[in-house]
């Protein structure tokens, strides 16, 4: 080929000066929209060669770790990059971290070049939570792709704590108590054994029925932030549902328990402040030891369960050590719960009746009747073993109406001065009708309405108050008698002899109980009060709970009626005719200056 032709040729293969400008500019666009895509990207990336020297890394990397402009500079070594996030993460670079460094980045390189892919978690001093994964490249090197979890994983936590925790009081609930119970018997704490203690709050119901149920919501708060204070850091509180509560106590026996419970005692009644009002409550705790009282969580809880019940029995604010003779008590409150529903039914409850004895007239004026539950296989099971689960269910309306009817029918046979006391329950006040269910019974009997008398405590008196004293007052036009009971306790104010007149008031049995102990000395000063206030307002005063002689001195003296065990234990109906005749002989013979003891033992 000619010379001229071969370089003409050649001339026509070289690009031209604006070919190479257009491509420049092509490859600089494409940069651009690498660059744009590469710091738009959801996650961070960074590239390292072979040499473990950075190649390429986005905008979001340099934010997660904080990273000055120069250590993001391609040809940064790892080690540059990893010294300065570790100095700023925990303040170290001495000799002995930066040989830490240098092994893990010499491992870390090894493991990416035989091929191995892994990921890994990073906790930082910001708060961020980063999953990294680790990718080698064919070509040498690897790709870190950097994941900001931090959203998700305190989502997945909070979704945990949801699941483990009581929303409103923000402490363990039963599912997570539970794990715990579980778990502490599968390691037996080391060996040293742990205590359950079964908590159940005092007059709940009525916080809620007096304040609302908000104020009930900021009561369980402040319970559990009382609970919390009392343990310590190994212990665990949980509420399992309504105003229960339980705590599992490391490395505890008998001693370490008793202790805790008073201390649990000791700060629930001191007065709660909720929502503008004082509200004073109290507890009974049920105590259980592991491995002693149940070597698995069923037994266990269900021995704490009759513990707590045997509290509850023995009076409020106390706790009970589980013993085995409790088991032969009374069923437990989940066997009274299963069989009850069944028992009016079956024909279970029955009445019996304790007399109110006026002492200037020295003769009963009226028999209260009071509930008792023949059971199959417990026998006679008392009214404060089962009444309170009967509210509780709502299975209170239907027995209660059951009681008024057959009070009318057993009070019919007595004689026309002697009335029927049948205490009525707020649910009846709730629920159904209960003038017409007065109105049915007495219909029903032939029983003058003057000769029955409903007894309420001051607990329906903060329920709708138009509707209950609508109520009350329909009862007394009728001609049936209103009592009030427990006064003197709990939430009863003056305030509320004043909002409805009633016909007799009744004292609390622990001003008469008290009178023997010389801590209170103001008892007999507190009931010669509220008789002469009774006396002024046209009301009857009964003083309740009187056993002794002593006692019923005591109460004499300031000319109110009396009802307790000194006269007679509550009897059934059929023994009702040989108790007006005993309380007479009985009265003449205590004026003789022989008192005897009670010829009937307390039930």
């Amino acid at each position: 080929m000619p010379y001229a032709t071969l370089a003409g040729a050649l001339a026509a293969l070289r690009p031209t000066d604006d070919l190479i400008l257009e491509q420049t500019k092509q490859l600089e666009e494409l940069n651009e929209r690498f660059e744009v895509a590469l710091n738009n990207m959801g996650r961070g990336l960074s590239m390292f060669d072979a040499n473990a020297r950075l190649i390429v890394c986005n905008k979001l990397y340099r934010e997660i770790y904080d990273l000055p402009e120069e250590l993001t500079q391609p040809g940064t070594s790892l080690a540059e990059i990893v010294r300065y996030h570790v100095k700023r993460e925990t303040g170290r670079d001495d000799a002995e971290e930066l040989q830490k460094q240098r092994a893990w980045i010499e491992q870390h390189v090894a493991e990416l070049a035989r091929g191995k892919s892994f990921s890994h978690t990073q906790f930082l001093k910001s708060g961020r939570i980063v999953l990294v994964s680790n990718q080698p490249l064919a070509v040498g090197g690897w790709v870190d792709i950097q994941e900001d979890i931090t959203e998700k994983r305190l989502a997945e936590q909070k979704i945990d704590w949801l699941a483990r925790h009581d929303t409103l009081t923000e402490i363990a609930n039963r599912h997570h108590f539970r794990e715990q119970l579980e778990n502490w018997f599968s390691m037996q704490q080391a060996g040293g054994g742990f205590a359950l203690l079964w908590i159940d709050l005092d007059h709940f119901k009525e916080v809620n029925d007096r304040l609302g149920h908000p104020a009930g919501d900021a009561l369980l708060k402040s319970v559990a932030k009382r609970l919390r204070a009392v343990v310590r850091d190994t212990d665990v509180v949980a509420r399992l549902g309504g105003d229960e509560f339980a705590i599992l106590q490391a490395n505890a026996g008998q001693a370490q328990a008793t202790k805790l419970a008073k201390r649990i005692l000791c700060a629930l009644a001191e007065p709660h402040h909720v929502l503008g009002h004082k509200v004073v409550t109290g507890a009974s705790i049920g105590i259980a030891l592991a491995p002693k009282d149940g070597s698995h969580p069923e037994e266990l809880m269900k021995n704490a369960d009759v513990a707590l019940y045997s509290a509850k029995t023995s009076g409020r604010s106390a706790y009970a050590h589980f013993h085995l003779e409790q088991t032969r008590r009374p069923g437990t409150r989940r066997q009274l719960e299963t069989d009850l529903p069944s028992a009016l039914a079956k024909e279970q409850l029955e009445l019996h009746y304790q007399p109110i004895v006026d002492l200037e007239r020295k003769s009963v004026t009226s028999f209260e009747a009071l509930m008792r539950w023949r059971h199959p296989k417990l026998g006679i099971i008392a009214p404060g073993d089962f009444i309170p689960l009967a509210e509780q269910t709502g299975l209170i309306v239907d027995m209660g109406e059951w009681a008024l009817h057959q009070a009318c029918r057993d009070a019919v046979k007595w004689p026309e001065q002697v009335k029927v006391t049948v205490n009525v329950s707020p649910a009846q006040f709730d629920s159904g009708d209960l003038y017409e269910t007065v109105k049915g019974a007495l219909d029903a009997s032939g029983l003058h309405a003057r000769r029955l008398e409903l007894e309420i405590t001051e607990s329906v008196l903060l329920r709708d108050e138009a509707k209950v004293h609508s109520t009350l007052h329909k009862l007394r036009e009728l001609g049936v008698q209103i009592a009030l009971d427990d006064f003197g306790t709990a939430y009863a104010s003056l305030s509320y002899l004043r909002s409805f007149p009633f016909d007799t008031i009744k004292l609390d049995r622990s001003f008469v109980r008290d009178l023997d102990d010389p801590q209170h000395p103001d008892c007999v000063a507190i009931i010669n009060a509220v008789v002469a206030l009774a006396k002024q307002l046209q009301m009857n005063a009964v003083a309740e709970g009187v056993e002794t002689a002593d006692h019923l001195r005591s109460v004499s003296a300031a000319g109110c009626e009396v009802q307790g065990f000194y006269f007679s234990k509550p009897v059934q109906a059929s023994e009702v005719p040989a108790i007006l005749s005993q309380v007479p002989r009985r009265l003449r013979a205590s004026e003789r200056g022989r008192p005897r003891k009670s010829e009937v033992t307390p039930l």
